[in-house]
């Protein structure tokens, strides 16, 4: 089983010492976010997203969100960030609001999924972006199989996917409830999943800086 390790703030450099170690392995890591607990592993690790994948029982053509600690982390990952993406960071970020961006070339099919997009998010929860900050990004999928509820607790982690982790955070029980918000930026703008900051803000946002939210909701 995997092993668990309290998140307690005054030993976050012990902990993130710990993380490192385990993602340098192509690890896998359950850690908490702004609503469930999330499935890390390093996003560059081929090995690592292979057992990810296989973890996940996950459906070709889902892409995987990659969670960041400092917006500076973003780089690597992206081929540009358009403006209305600059103006959804300012007003939302960190939080939770998961923006797709276009990909930087060469990042893995398995994060892509073979979209050329790439969905990044600079979380709003704090024992994760301490952490990220330090061990730099990881994947944020939720931890659960492909069609099961995603856990709230560490112990719900350790029930449903102990056995294949390698380390469980404890950050204690997530809020629950809805999801980050999902938002393409590339051309048009549009949600793509609706979550916990409402369409209402995300356009008023936008129209501050000149640009349209397309009316259709995925």
């Amino acid at each position: 089983m995997a092993k668990i390790e309290r998140y307690v703030a005054a030993t976050v450099p012990v902990l993130a010492d710990r993380v490192r170690c385990v993602l340098g392995e192509s690890g896998l890591i359950s850690l908490p976010t702004e609503s469930f607990y999330g499935l890390a592993a390093a996003p560059f690790d081929e090995q690592a997203l292979a057992r990810l994948w296989a973890v996940k029982g996950r459906s070709e053509g889902k892409p995987i969100l990659v969670l960041i600690g400092e917006r500076h982390q973003l780089a690597p990952f992206v081929q540009t960030i358009p403006r209305a993406a600059q103006a959804l960071m300012d007003a939302f970020w960190p939080g939770p609001l998961t923006i797709v961006f276009p990909a930087a070339p060469g990042l893995s099919h398995a994060v892509t999924a073979g979209t050329g997009s790439v969905g990044i998010r600079l979380s709003g929860c704090e024992p994760l972006v301490d952490l990220l900050r330090r061990v730099g990004p990881v994947t944020g999928t939720s931890a659960n199989r492909e069609g099961m509820p995603p856990p709230r607790t560490a112990e719900e982690v350790q029930d449903c996917l102990g056995e294949v982790l390698d380390l469980i955070i404890d950050g204690g029980p997530t809020p629950g409830g809805q999801p980050s918000t999902v938002i393409d930026v590339q051309g048009s703008i549009r949600i793509i999943r609706n979550g916990l900051i409402g369409r209402e803000a995300i356009a008023s946002q936008l129209a501050v800086s000149g640009l349209h939210l397309e009316a259709e909701c995925l």
